[in-house]
C-alpha cells in the first residue's frame, strides 16, 4: 500500500527559480573560496567537503533551505508557478523548428556561410528551448535536427556528436519513444557514418529500413521512407554506382 502524497512547501512570492539557481552558484563559489560562514551554512544540510562542493551539493543546501528534501522538489514547485516562461519555451523551439524545417532541404556546403551559421544556431536553439519546455522525446528529435542540420551543410563533425545521442535517449528512455524514433535514430547514425567514412553506413542503414517496414502508422512510415529515400547517402551514394569517380 502505498502512502500519501507528500504535500511540498509552497515557494515563497518574491523567489523564483532563477534566483535560487543563482543563490547555489554562489553558495558553491563561498564554500571553495573559504568564505567565511559558507561551510558552516552549507553543513547544515551534511556534511562538506570544501575543495569537491559541487553545484549539485549547493543546490541541495538552497533546497533544504526553503524547506524541501530535494533539488528536484524545488524545481518542481517553483517551476509550476511558471507556466508562461515554459510556454515562451515551447512556443520557441516550435518556431524555430518550423522556421528550419522551411529551408533545410535547400541548405548545401555551397550556401553561404552566415545562412549555414544561421541555420546550425537555429537547430541548437531549438534543442535548448525543447530541454526547458519538453520531454526526452523532444530532446532526442532535437539532437536528431541538429546532426540533419550540419550534414546538410558539410560538417559531419559536428553531425556525429549529436547522431548517437537520440539512439542513447532512445535507449535509456524506451518508454518515451515511438517505432518511428528508433528509425529516425538508426537513419541519422547511418547518413553520419556514411558522411564520415565509417565502415558500418551500410549495415545501419539497412537496419534503418528493416525498422521502417515495421513502422505501425502508415503515414509516419512513409514519413520515414521519404527521408531514406532522399540523399545525399556520401560514401554509400559512390558504392552504388560504379560510374562515380573514387575520392
Amino acid at each position: 500500500m502505498t502512502g500519501p502524497t507528500p504535500t511540498l512547501p509552497t515557494p515563497p512570492a518574491q523567489v523564483d527559480l532563477s534566483q535560487l539557481r543563482n543563490q547555489a552558484k554562489d553558495l558553491r563559489l563561498a564554500v571553495r573560496h573559504g568564505k567565511p560562514g559558507a561551510a558552516e551554512r552549507a553543513a547544515k544540510a551534511g556534511p562538506v567537503d570544501r575543495e569537491g562542493f559541487s553545484l549539485r551539493d549547493a543546490q541541495h543546501v538552497i533546497a533544504r533551505e526553503h524547506g524541501f528534501a530535494r533539488w528536484q522538489d524545488a524545481v518542481s514547485a517553483f517551476g509550476n508557478r511558471q507556466p508562461r516562461e515554459r510556454d515562451l519555451h515551447r512556443w520557441f523551439a516550435i518556431e524555430l523548428n518550423n522556421a528550419l524545417g522551411d529551408l533545410l532541404f535547400d541548405l548545401t556546403p555551397d550556401t553561404p556561410p552566415v545562412e549555414q551559421d544561421r541555420a546550425l544556431y537555429q537547430a541548437y536553439a531549438a534543442c535548448y528551448h525543447w530541454l526547458e519546455a519538453g520531454t526526452v522525446a523532444h530532446h532526442g528529435r532535437g539532437e536528431y535536427t541538429i546532426a540533419q542540420t550540419a550534414l546538410a551543410i558539410g560538417r559531419p563533425q559536428i553531425a556525429a556528436h549529436h547522431a548517437p545521442r537520440y539512439a542513447e535517449l532512445i535507449a535509456e528512455n524506451p518508454e518515451d519513444f515511438t517505432d518511428w524514433d528508433q528509425a529516425f535514430a538508426t537513419e541519422i547514425r547511418a547518413r553520419t557514418a556514411a558522411a564520415t567514412g565509417s565502415p558500418d553506413a551500410g549495415e545501419l542503414k539497412a537496419r534503418a529500413q528493416h525498422l521502417t517496414d515495421r513502422i505501425t502508422d502508415p503515414d509516419a512510415r512513409e514519413v520515414v521512407q521519404d527521408r531514406l529515400d532522399r540523399g545525399p547517402w556520401f560514401t554509400l551514394e559512390r558504392q552504388s554506382d560504379p560510374t562515380s569517380p573514387l575520392d
